[in-house]
């Protein structure tokens, strides 16, 4: 990853009043086709379609018990789908487990985060991936790297990287947990609603290093329930609606009504879901 940062572009908060043209994005770094999911008698994903580019924020939209969270999971390793196909970089790949998906290039930032308050910023994007010269910890290794993954993101309200997370502000300590996800060379970041319980300025301090990530030629996937957000950063929109892909769209071809729409009801105008389906859903 290059220490140099594209600006983010400084978009108004209108949803709809200004938006990236849609371009082809090429072939997607992270895609799932097909995806089954069940829970026993409960069928939670149903044939599943999800693609993430290279250098775009895809946002993954969809009401409570939509099937997100059982989506970023299978994603992630830590459930196996019942069928379907898992591609990385176009090639069909087996991942069954968190430490599968790593090796991959591909991490996850929850929303809790999994951050040690008791521990300083190094000491946590390293944890359990300790850099070691011979049998001590290589902390100044660790330091320099620290710095400057938080630089090429263009991360300049920590003042130390010896800074306790525990005296880090909301929109900080997001900053030090999308950081971590980097650190490891990463092609593919999936963001569990970054901006939860954040306020406006740490908001917006969020949304400039999650479109800096896709500026440096991630591939972004964004879960949020807030539509604002989603359409300041957001390249492309999937709505899931009952465990089913109601539209994949460029966000430049869709407005907030739309995709409402398709979250509370799978269907907007000649978008989403079949009213048979959907009436089978509900």
């Amino acid at each position: 990853m290059t220490e140099s940062a594209v600006p983010a572009p400084n978009t108004p908060a209108d949803a709809d009043a200004t938006k990236r043209p849609a371009t082809d994005p090429g072939q997607p770094l992270l895609e799932l086709r097909g995806i089954n999911k069940s829970f026993g008698a409960v069928h939670v994903l149903h044939d599943v379609d999800l693609a993430i580019y290279p250098g775009q924020v895809t946002a993954l939209v969809g009401d409570n018990g939509a099937g997100k969270s059982t989506l970023v999971k299978t994603i992630a390793g830590i459930y196996s789908a019942d069928t379907g196909d898992y591609l990385y970089e176009g090639r069909p790949v087996e991942v069954s487990g968190p430490k599968d998906a790593a090796a991959l290039g591909i991490e996850i930032v929850y929303q809790d985060l999994a951050l040690c308050d008791n521990l300083d910023i190094v000491e946590n994007m390293f944890l359990g991936r300790e850099s070691k010269s011979r049998l001590l910890l290589d902390e100044g290794a660790m330091e320099d790297q620290a710095r400057k993954t938080l630089a090429s993101l263009s991360v300049r309200t920590i003042k130390s990287v010896r800074q306790s997370v525990a005296s880090l502000s909301g929109g900080q300590r997001q900053s030090v947990a999308i950081a971590k996800a980097v650190l490891w060379n990463s092609k593919v970041v999936l963001l569990d609603e970054p901006t939860a319980a954040l306020g406006v300025a740490q908001t917006r301090q969020v949304l400039d290093l999650v479109r800096r990530l896709a500026d440096h030629g991630l591939g972004v996937l964004l879960i949020s329930h807030n539509m604002v957000d989603v359409f300041e950063v957001a390249d492309r929109i999937t709505a899931l609606y009952l465990g089913r892909v109601a539209a994949d769209v460029a966000a430049s071809e869709v407005n907030h009504s739309r995709v409402v729409e398709l979250i509370t009801a799978g269907r907007s105008g000649d978008l989403g879901i079949s009213k048979a389906t959907a009436a089978e859903s509900a």
